[in-house]
């Protein structure tokens, strides 16, 4: 049977991204919740025990590997997943010809025997895995080892070259930062988008990342997803208000600019970028204390990524491991004040 996913209050993760709107509600009211993604898992899907090494030794059998998929009710950007990615045919097709898919719900209780023959539910599979977004992708190979990690929501063209990275087994001869790449080479001209509050160089990293917390932008030049972050996200009051809270470091993901990285060491923008295998632009990764606390690394909207500084900058990530339940948490929080919360602006 197929399964219907519906309204829920929780984060992206990614899902991802949350706008704030200001409407007069009284203090007993909670205000509106909007946004909340609807989807159906395609009947393709496997229909699985959740057997973990038995579903990799059917999948090799049949000379696939596995697609492990984490979502949860009401993410839109699951839905966008389903609905956008998974409605175009030469996707679907890719997909079932190379992999078995099986659903996991983050908050399911489902029994999984997971890949190292241990029992738990599909909630603590999902906390022992460390997905910390939804849609959160696995791409398993034979030995029951991750090959290739989604975290969030990827649009179609960089989606298929993920499965295509790993469909046709390109790990061991190169990674996926480099092998899309090849696919979608640099771009030559054009500028990255500044803001004021973007730190200037010389990128001593190990310097200023030990006065608060630290967030790196790695962009791009003539990047679609850069200039929409920078337009919508990064311009709005709320997302102003949160950055204050951080250093920030905006560096051109393929250039050979030097940077000391937190840890102290001497390196360039691009080796660094490929060291921590950002695959997708723009990325974010936060730091705190000089250590990394999470990253951004697929498409997200202002709430999500609101939430994703808040966590950090708040200090709740030190008692909060979830920060899925941070999220949910935030946004009843603001909807009991007053504010309506639309996960999908």
């Amino acid at each position: 049977m197929k399964k219907i996913f519906v309204a829920s209050t929780i984060l992206l993760g990614l899902c991802a991204i949350l706008g704030l709107t200001s409407m007069t509600a009284s203090a007993a009211e909670k205000a509106e919740l909007k946004g909340a993604g609807h989807f159906i898992v395609p009947g393709w899907f496997k229909h699985s025990f959740l057997d973990m090494p038995d579903d990799v030794a059917e999948a090799s059998r049949s000379g696939k590997r596995l697609l492990l998929y984490f979502g949860q009710n009401g993410c839109p950007y699951c839905a966008e997943l389903f609905n956008t990615n998974f409605s175009q045919p030469h996707i679907v097709a890719y997909t079932r010809r190379h992999f078995e898919a099986i659903d996991m719900n983050i908050w399911g209780d489902r029994e999984v025997t997971d890949f190292s023959g241990k029992q738990m539910t599909e909630k603590q599979l999902a906390e022992k895995l460390q997905v910390w977004f939804t849609p959160t992708i696995l791409l398993i190979d034979e030995k029951g080892e991750i090959v290739l990690r989604i975290n969030g929501y990827y649009p179609p063209h960089q989606f298929l070259a993920a499965l295509k990275y790993v469909g046709e087994k390109q790990e061991g001869k190169m990674t996926f930062p480099e092998y899309y790449a090849r696919l979608d080479p640099p771009p030559s001209k054009g500028v990255l988008n500044p803001e004021p509050f973007f730190a200037q160089p010389p990128y001593n990293l190990n310097r200023i990342a030990a006065a608060k917390p630290l967030a790196v932008f790695f962009e791009q030049k003539d990047c679609s997803g850069c200039d929409r972050m920078h337009s919508h996200i990064l311009h709005d009051p709320e997302t102003l208000k949160l950055i204050r809270n951080f250093n920030v470091v905006q560096l051109d993901r393929w250039a050979h600019t030097p940077v000391i990285t937190p840890d102290g060491r001497r390196t360039t923008a691009r080796d660094w970028a490929n060291e921590l295998k950002i695959g997708y632009v723009p990325s974010v990764v936060v730091f705190d204390a000089g250590k990394e606390v999470i990253r951004i690394e697929a498409f997200l909207k202002s709430f999500h990524f609101q939430s994703v500084l808040d966590y950090v900058s708040s200090g709740s990530y030190r008692t909060q491991p979830s920060l899925q339940r941070y999220i949910r948490a935030r946004a009843d929080a603001l909807r009991e004040r007053g504010i309506a919360v639309d996960i999908w602006e």
